[in-house]
């Protein structure tokens, strides 16, 4: 597989940001009979969200024929834990719109065997037809997913021990207990076979991670960097998080709005 760039769009703020996002995202819901969607959590995400949830009741985008897969979620927290992400997405999306709950799908951290959910995940995945437009964030270590650094490219569907970085990073959803270890989350192979890719990063401390994506070695070390591996990626970021582009990208620049 040969390396590409990625398109860049540079917007000024965060919330311009979100607002290209939603586009992609709506785009890709109009433009597919029954679109299959891989979604993300996390504070990026949550103004996107909004206006989706937004477009929705001004009937302007429905869920109703569409699939979703989400990225990951903690092992060993319960789905109606305030920290779990299956939370996250009802508060931020499914509780609001009309996907039907059947075909709206998160990883089950509560599994007995998480290696069987992994491989039933993935599974899942193949059988609806892979996904059509893949959301991700980026992690200020240059993760997608929970694919923390070390990550090998051709990875699946799997159990993962977190960093202490990401930890920290997400201790804020859990103001009573201990953030999780480990977690289970779509691989880089995984995620590379999503036919469309929109990738969603704002904030100065998201800097370093989107130049490393960009510019830097194609590593393990940088997990988004295998994004370079794919032919229909899609970067939206803020000019704040884009901040630590080279000159290389001097033309890339001038896209912002």
């Amino acid at each position: 597989m040969s390396e590409t760039t990625p398109q860049i769009d540079i917007v000024p703020d965060a919330a311009t940001a979100a607002d290209y996002a939603a586009i992609q995202l709506i785009a890709a819901l109009h433009g597919n009979e029954r679109p299959t969607l891989g979604l993300a959590t996390g504070a990026t995400m949550t103004p996107l969200y909004a206006r989706l949830v937004a477009a929705y009741g001004k009937r302007g985008v429905s869920f109703r024929d569409a699939t979703s897969f989400n990225l990951d979620e903690y092992v060993g927290v319960r789905p109606d834990s305030r920290g779990s992400f299956h939370a996250y997405m009802r508060a931020h999306l499914f509780d609001h719109v009309d996907l039907p709950p059947g075909r709206a799908h998160i990883p089950n951290g509560m599994a007995a065997d998480i290696a069987a959910e992994a491989a039933r995940y993935e599974a899942n995945i193949k059988a609806a037809g892979g996904i059509d437009l893949q959301l991700l964030g980026i992690g200020a270590n240059g993760h997608i997913g929970f694919n923390e650094p070390g990550s090998a490219f051709s990875s699946r569907t799997r159990e993962i021990r977190l960093d202490d970085a990401t930890r920290r990073a997400n201790a804020a959803h859990f103001p009573h207990a201990a953030v999780p270890e480990r977690a289970i989350t779509m691989g880089i192979a995984t995620i590379l076979e999503a036919r469309w890719i929109v990738l969603l990063a704002t904030g100065a401390e998201k800097a370093d991670a989107v130049a490393c994506m960009m510019e830097g070695p194609l590593t393990t070390d940088c997990p988004a960097s295998a994004l370079r591996l794919h032919r229909n990626v899609q970067v939206i970021c803020d000019a704040a998080a884009a901040g630590k582009l080279t000159r290389a990208m001097a033309g890339e620049r001038k896209r912002a709005r």
